[in-house]
């Protein structure tokens, strides 16, 4: 096996929306991307976009292909959906690798099945596993436990996402079709401490988003991956997560448009606002973030953490969410040049 340098970092998925975002973080901030990935038509287009990139083909039903595929990398990035199908099998890579594994997982199920499943297994190996290190999952988390101080309890958490719009991937959309599989159908809610089916109708709410926003019509119980990494370090009984109804909409149109960019770094105009407001004893904290494009801010998220990991800034070993992995508040800040804090963290 040849050495491992501290700056190779593999994508997983490199050639996708998001993919192509975080090998364009990495590259801005020194780390050398390997481009790993199904596909080996796109691979080979894509490191020929990028000279000097090298391309690895890998299925997730080959564990010796992924071992190939990661020889020589000091963490992974999983950005290839649906999670379903390739968060276990690349955690188990990266545990034979002894290396780093995150990936930006919004599936609640997915998620959830690398909590339950590697949590032991990271921890006594040493490795550091940081799934939903993303726009949906990751943020709110770091937000949540900024917001909470030295706290580790709460009564309620609730994460309110305000979309100006939103034109899914087709990795959005092929997560959305397993996870609804997933469920029968059913909606997903987290109260009394876990996560619960269901077939009700999402009330329709009005949210008290900070100004200059406003307060904007949402729908109550649009649930995220929030439900999962929040009550994975935080005693919170009740999590609850909102989304603006033109979003939503969005979302769910027939045929919706893929993401168009608008600018040099590939960013649409979308932009977002995350409100979160955590209740304890009577008592709210509230803690914002606005910025740019879901997909394009899910890079420095992710790459930040790996960042973090390879350079010992972490808190613990194992299966962990972005708040309990990090220091939340210090995070936040050094995505200042990605996102705006709308509340003092």
């Amino acid at each position: 096996m040849g050495a491992v340098r501290n700056d190779v970092v593999a994508v997983y998925g490199a050639y996708g929306h998001t993919g192509r975002f975080v090998v364009a973080e990495l590259r801005e901030r020194g780390y050398v991307p390997l481009l790993v990935g199904r596909d080996a038509v796109a691979l080979k287009a894509l490191a020929g976009e990028l000279p000097g990139l090298e391309g690895r083909q890998a299925a997730v039903d080959d564990p010796a292909a992924l071992d190939r595929a990661l020889r020589g990398a000091a963490a992974v990035i999983n950005c290839a959906g649906p999670f379903a199908a390739t968060a276990a099998p690349l955690v188990e890579a990266a545990l034979r690798a002894g290396i780093p594994y995150v990936d930006v997982a919004a599936e609640i199920e997915a998620n959830r099945d690398t909590f339950a499943r590697f949590a032991d297994r990271a921890r006594d190996a040493g490795v550091v596993a940081v799934p939903a290190m993303a726009f949906f999952g990751g943020l709110g988390d770091l937000l949540v436990t900024a917001a909470l101080g030295d706290r580790t309890t709460a009564d309620e958490v609730h994460v309110a996402y305000a979309l100006s719009s939103w034109h899914p991937t087709g990795g959005t959309l092929a997560s959305g079709t397993v996870s609804h599989e997933r469920r029968a159908g059913r909606r997903v809610r987290f109260t009394g401490g876990e996560l619960t089916y269901h077939d009700d109708a999402l009330p329709a709410l009005r949210w008290p988003f900070p100004d200059p926003l406003g307060p904007q019509d949402v729908l109550g119980e649009f649930t995220m991956a929030d439900v999962v990494t929040v009550p994975s370090h935080l005693a919170v009984p009740e999590v609850r997560t909102y989304m603006t109804v033109n979003a939503a909409a969005d979302l769910a149109a027939p045929g919706a448009a893929a993401p168009a960019a608008v600018d040099e770094r590939g960013r649409s105009a979308q932009t977002f606002l995350v409100d979160v407001r955590v209740t304890s004893g009577g008592e709210e904290r509230r803690a914002a973030v606005s910025g740019r494009d879901i997909y394009a801010v899910s890079a420095p998220l992710a790459v930040e953490a790996v960042d973090r990991i390879l350079t010992g800034r972490t808190k613990a070993t194992g299966v962990l969410s972005a708040g309990a992995a990090f220091d939340a508040p210090d995070f936040l800040r050094a995505l200042s040049g990605h996102v705006t804090l709308a509340q003092g963290i």
